[in-house]
């Protein structure tokens, strides 16, 4: 999803380097500490007190995942709910989006793209990219069983540096708006981490964020080999453009069934719609537009 800055398009030695700095960074650090003394970000995954049962939290939750540019990511997780979840393409929940920025907009404020005016680009209002998925209510049963397959997907996007850890598939976009995130009703404190844990399988640091905060330098940045966990309630989920929703993945192309009859079908549904930020027009954009008046 390249906006008209560098890091999209960075060669193989600007992702070097991004990797290269991230491991001699710094502890991390939580975004509210005190001028005078600082937090860390950090905290036990045996959460003495896990608000509430996981029957009870898993039905119809709304979970996002974050890690690097959300084009290919909303794909794989498109895939996941049509092949491993028996979804059709009428029950399609997976949108991307923006989150992971603490601000006052609220769940109806206008967070843009890098087009939008300067008050709405979503790195700007502290959030990252993400792919959004929606958990059945069928029963509980099923419900943790689509967070475990999504979950699963997701940690499946990471590859191993040998003596390093994990790092994502597309370290070349670097930066806080593409940091690793996972939100989740009640954040560390969720019943759902449970799931979560049980598939980080390759030990990679999840860490309690509190959201970056607008206009303001990342004091949750992109961490090699670590995952911010947010609470989805407090830093909700904002959906993006409609240029971006079922594209093309960065330097490759999906079939059109579904970059155009799977958003199609996603848009007279309503679960793609307008925005109220600027559109990218592309070729085919007017195909959409009909569908959106």
């Amino acid at each position: 999803s390249p906006p008209a800055k560098a890091s999209r398009r960075a060669v193989f030695g600007a992702a070097l380097s991004a990797t290269i700095s991230s491991l001699l960074a710094s502890p991390v650090k939580g975004a509210f500490a005190a001028e005078e003394g600082v937090v860390e970000a950090s905290l036990p995954l045996t959460s003495p007190a896990r608000l509430g049962d996981l029957a009870e939290a898993a039905p119809g939750a709304e979970v996002y995942f974050g890690n690097g540019c959300f084009w290919g990511r909303q794909h794989e997780f498109v895939q996941t709910e049509r092949t491993q979840l028996g979804r059709t393409d009428d029950q399609v929940s997976s949108l991307v989006g923006y989150a992971g920025g603490f601000s006052a907009k609220g769940k109806d404020g206008k967070v843009c793209y890098y087009y939008g005016s300067p008050d709405t680009v979503y790195e700007r209002l502290g959030h990252g990219e993400v792919v959004r998925t929606v958990l059945s209510d069928a029963s509980p049963e099923k419900a943790t069983e689509d967070l475990r397959a999504f979950a699963r997907t997701y940690f499946a996007n990471f590859k191993k540096i040998r003596g390093f850890g994990m790092q994502r598939l597309d370290p070349q976009d670097a930066g806080a708006g593409y940091r690793n995130m996972i939100g989740v009703p009640g954040g560390m404190d969720s019943p759902l981490m449970k799931i979560i844990e049980e598939e980080n399988v390759n030990g990679m640091r999840l860490l309690a964020g509190e959201g970056n905060r607008p206009n303001q330098k990342p004091s949750e940045d992109d961490v090699f080999n670590a995952v911010w966990i947010y609470d989805s309630d407090r830093l909700p989920f904002y959906p993006a453009e409609v240029y971006h929703q079922f594209h093309d993945g960065l330097g490759y192309r999906f079939p059109e069934e579904y970059t155009v009859e799977l958003k199609k079908n996603a848009m007279r549904r309503g679960l793609v719609k307008d925005t109220g930020c600027p559109e990218m027009r592309e070729r085919r954009f007017a195909e959409f537009e009909s569908i959106a008046s």
